[in-house]
């Protein structure tokens, strides 16, 4: 019989103990948010993936020389692109700019290798897709849908 007595004095302190600790959690702030109702301002530090950056100068047109610099440093052989010499036009001129970001490391090497400051780190973070041809993207493509 006694201890049936301090097996409920067991249960009950250790309910008392619960209800204290959950008391103690309504009153500190808030850490989580409801996604995707509510999201949290992202970290400056955020590296999405790379897009091509539009000239000031020039609003509709990229920075982007066809060098081909963020293509050979990349240790992921995940960008590839083309340029072609028109005529009378200096340099060549950029006609195709595939990122293939399943490959992506997102090491960072073809931002900074870029002598025009041509690419920088998307803000994007919602990317989904069933298929691994949803994260290929076509970075000159995405610069004219822009326009």
């Amino acid at each position: 019989m006694k201890d049936y007595f301090v097996e409920i004095f067991t249960g009950g302190k250790s309910l008392i103990i619960g209800m204290l600790v959950t008391l103690r959690e309504f009153f500190r702030p808030v850490v989580t948010v409801q996604y995707p109702r509510e999201t949290l301002p992202l970290s400056p530090n955020y590296r999405g993936h790379t897009y091509l950056v539009r000239d000031e100068d020039k609003p509709l047109k990229h920075r982007c020389i066809s060098c081909k610099m963020c293509e050979r440093e990349c240790p992921s052989d995940c960008i590839s692109l083309r340029g072609e010499k028109r005529e009378g036009v200096k340099g060549l001129v950029l006609v195709s700019y595939q990122l293939d970001f399943t490959k992506c490391s997102l090491c960072g090497t073809c931002v900074e290798v870029c002598p025009t400051d041509a690419l920088d780190y998307s803000n994007e973070y919602r990317q989904v897709g069933f298929r691994r041809e949803d994260f290929h993207y076509d970075l000159l493509a995405m610069v004219e849908e822009e326009k």
